[in-house]
């Protein structure tokens, strides 16, 4: 019997033996902190563009500038778009929540018709100005939504599968999301809805910055349309002072222009 028991151990660790170091709960919890906690706060151009099923492309060109309230936790977000002219001076502000009985709150201001609209709960997994990405892209998805389990390891990746806690609130089943065991950075999360899978979402590039591994481009495919939205960093950087203040109404109509230089 001892030497069943053995076996049996022996046997389990061969299957999992990143687990003998960490659980699922700490990967997870790891790969947010890299994926979108890089230092205390930070700024970066975007250049997007957007791949419609038909091949029509469109740009768009916007600076995101990002501080944590809480490593880990709440964190502040704006986007501020200055192409095409459609859509310039278009702002997109997040207050981002951890607990899950706290709905982020997100508002788009649009200078044409100077209006603030407040984004639902039930809108942030739709279009992010007219792109492939989702609202909740952009400022991420808060782990405490959904339950994770391992489905492999290999030498250098995580496999999890995630489902969420509340199904009625979004349109997938599960996702998919494989995590490199080095930077913790997710390099591919495939959405389903049930076993089709239909959405994907991929870092196409990772780069060190001011000592953070940083995804430099990353593509969001629609793999029913075939449509897809590639999007690119620039000019990176981490821990420059973002005031506080900065993260406000105000900031929608005032442009912070000593920070969007």
């Amino acid at each position: 019997m001892k030497h069943s028991l053995f076996l049996i151990s022996l046997l389990t660790a061969l299957a999992f033996p990143a687990l003998a170091d960490e659980n699922v709960q700490q990967i997870v919890k790891k790969a947010e902190l890299a994926a979108f906690y890089a230092g205390d706060d930070g700024r970066t151009e975007a250049l997007m563009k957007i791949v419609d099923a038909q091949g029509r492309k469109q740009m768009r060109k916007f600076i995101i500038l990002r501080k944590d309230v809480e490593d880990g936790g709440d964190q502040k977000l704006m986007v501020f778009f200055s192409r095409p002219t459609d859509v310039k001076n278009t702002v997109f502000r997040v207050e981002k929540h951890t607990h899950l009985e706290q709905d982020d709150d997100r508002w788009l201001y649009l200078p044409a018709l100077d209006l603030v609209k407040r984004i639902s709960a039930g809108d942030k997994r739709t279009s992010f100005v007219g792109s492939h990405y989702f609202y909740e892209d952009v400022s991420g998805r808060a782990i405490t939504e959904d339950t994770f389990s391992l489905l492999k390891s290999t030498d250098s990746t995580y496999l999890l599968k995630a489902e969420p806690k509340n199904p009625s609130s979004v349109e997938f089943s599960h996702y998919e999301v494989e995590i490199d065991k080095t930077t913790y950075l997710p390099r591919k999360v495939v959405f389903f809805k049930n076993d089709n899978a239909y959405r994907q979402v991929e870092s196409v590039k990772i780069e060190t910055i001011d000592g953070h591994p940083t995804v430099v481009r990353s593509k969001v495919s629609d793999l029913a349309s075939g449509g897809y939205t590639l999007m690119e960093f620039r000019r990176v950087k981490y821990d420059i002072g973002l005031p506080d203040s900065l993260f406000s109404e105000r900031s929608l109509r005032t442009l912070p222009k000593k920070w969007l230089k």
